[in-house]
């Protein structure tokens, strides 16, 4: 038994079909919460279905996610063509490297004007300065004399001039000393008709005439 005195509270019916104060309390928040569930449940329901199947269908929103990834996925596609393309270009700017065939100057014309490098020998300048020896090989009386005048008369120095020392001579010969002398002995060989010149350095006189039998 209860320590408190009854009131008004204690006073139920038998026969009323409540059981109770705070039972009926607790059912009227669960009957104002099932409207509100239901609702979250269906526009949740909703999302899902727009989410998944919208996009598909081409109904996504301009700016969405789903837009961005649709043209990032797309882009590729087109870019095989582009870079086809840009390889054509490419390929049809390259110059050719093709070695050229024709032939350059030189080679079609190795022996135009071009000088010969080969070296030649360059004649020994006429010297008259150089003494002149004349000497008697036959047994002419007074012939180098006359023939050392005719030497003189052309312009040439004159050295010794006599009769001949040495071994017999066969014909007549113009001996001179090196190269240097050789187109003195010339000059003087077609002056005084002598064929014979002989390159010799027994003499101590650059050109020397000895005159042989049958000389004229």
């Amino acid at each position: 038994m209860t320590k408190y005195a009854r009131d008004e509270f204690d006073r139920v019916p038998e026969t009323s079909s409540r059981q109770g104060v705070h039972r009926v309390a607790s059912d009227a928040p669960r009957r104002r919460l099932g409207p509100i569930l239901a609702v979250g449940v269906v526009a949740l329901a909703i999302g899902l279905v727009a989410f998944l199947f919208l996009p598909k269908l081409g109904f996504a929103p301009t700016g969405s996610p789903l837009m961005a990834a649709g043209s990032a996925l797309e882009s590729p596609s087109a870019s095989p063509s582009a870079e086809a393309s840009q390889g054509t270009a490419s390929q049809s700017a390259e110059p050719s490297v093709e070695p050229s065939v024709t032939p350059s100057a030189s080679e079609t014309l190795p022996n135009s004007g071009t000088p010969s490098t080969a070296p030649e020998e360059e004649a020994a300048a006429l010297d008259k300065s150089q003494p002149v020896a004349v000497y008697n090989g036959t047994t002419t009386a007074g012939l180098a004399g006359r023939v050392s005048g005719t030497v003189s008369a052309d312009g040439w120095t004159l050295g010794p001039v006599g009769n001949w020392g040495g071994m017999p001579a066969q014909t007549s010969v113009i001996y001179y000393s090196g190269a240097e002398q050789k187109a003195n002995a010339e000059a003087l060989g077609e002056l005084l008709n002598i064929t014979s010149l002989v390159d010799s350095t027994e003499f101590q006189q650059p050109v020397v005439v000895v005159l042989g039998p049958g000389f004229q």
